[in-house]
């Protein structure tokens, strides 16, 4: 019989455990928008060894699943002399995949901004690195605001992936409740909605942003 106090009990618990699976997907996407701008400007760069290097980044990171370098991360780091906290290196493979997926983002968005401020800013006299930092990047962040947005929320949910490495966030906790309760539908249930929950709250503060901009 579904017991709606398993629920009541345990639901502190998997809140309390979220504060992990909201700090892996923050820092996570906070790193892969920085590492995935440098990305995107290197793929549109005019020198051939920047986009060989953009290419077979993007195409390393979008082509290899997440749990796959999430072990790789765990095991090859410490094999090569860099001992890292598993919750470090969970956050940095995570943002160095959002990367990859940003950087295309990104690229898309400055395909839809006018040649021609670039050109205008050359013209006036504007450095390479102002007319990156001034004009591009703060307008292709703006068009590709909703794109970004769902990225977030896509991470939020590739956190749970993290548990191969041991980290307690939702998903492990609620293995860890439902085996000690025996209740799993219960508790998977409510891990559903906490997942649900954190997004739409993503979602919602997303569109307000997006309006925030638009104007």
């Amino acid at each position: 019989m579904f017991s709606f106090q398993t629920i009541i009990d345990n639901l502190p618990v998997l809140a309390a455990s979220a504060r992990y699976t909201l700090l892996i997907s923050g820092a996570g996407c906070f790193l892969g928008l920085i590492f995935g701008a440098l990305i995107c400007v290197a793929a549109v760069s005019r020198a051939s060894a920047a986009r060989a290097f953009a290419g077979v980044y993007v195409s390393f990171f979008r082509g290899v699943p997440l749990l796959i370098q999430l072990l790789l991360a765990f095991y090859l780091l410490p094999l090569v002399g860099v001992n890292v906290p598993a919750l470090a290196a969970a956050i940095f493979t995570v943002g160095l995949c959002a990367a990859a997926y940003i950087s295309e983002i990104l690229r898309g968005a400055l395909n839809a901004i006018p040649r021609g401020q670039a050109e205008a800013a050359m013209a006036v006299g504007l450095a390479p690195r102002d007319i990156w930092t001034r004009i591009l990047l703060p307008q292709a962040l703006k068009i590709s605001m909703p794109a970004l947005v769902n990225e977030l929320i896509l991470l939020v949910k590739a956190s749970s992936l993290v548990t191969v490495v041991g980290i307690v966030e939702i998903t492990r906790m609620s293995q860890a409740i439902a085996s000690a309760t025996y209740r799993p539908l219960e508790i998977y249930l409510t891990a559903a909605f906490l997942y649900l929950a954190i997004n739409l709250v993503i979602a919602a503060l997303g569109r307000n942003l997006e309006r925030r901009l638009a104007w």
